[in-house]
C-alpha cells in the first residue's frame, strides 16, 4: 500500500516538470517578442508575468497535491 501512495505522490508532483517547460517556452518567446519590438516591453512583461504566475500555480497545486496523498493515506 505505502509503495503505491508514493507513486501516486511522485506522479501528482511531475506537473513540474510541464510548468518548468511551460515558463521556459513563455520566457523565450517573450524576450523574442521584446527583441522585435522593444516599444511593447511593458505589455509583453505584464503579459508574462502573468503567465507564469498561473504555470507555477499549477506546479505548486500539485506539490500539495502530493504532500496531501502522502499525509492523508501514507
Amino acid at each position: 500500500m505505502t509503495s503505491l501512495v508514493a507513486i501516486g505522490a511522485a506522479i501528482a508532483v511531475l506537473t513540474g516538470i510541464g510548468a518548468g517547460i511551460g515558463i521556459g517556452i513563455a520566457t523565450s518567446k517573450a524576450v523574442e517578442a521584446i527583441a522585435r519590438q522593444p516599444e511593447a516591453e511593458g505589455k509583453i512583461s505584464k503579459a508574462l508575468l502573468l503567465g507564469c504566475a498561473l504555470a507555477e500555480a499549477t506546479a505548486i497545486y500539485g506539490f500539495v497535491i502530493g504532500l496531501l496523498i502522502i499525509i492523508m493515506l501514507g
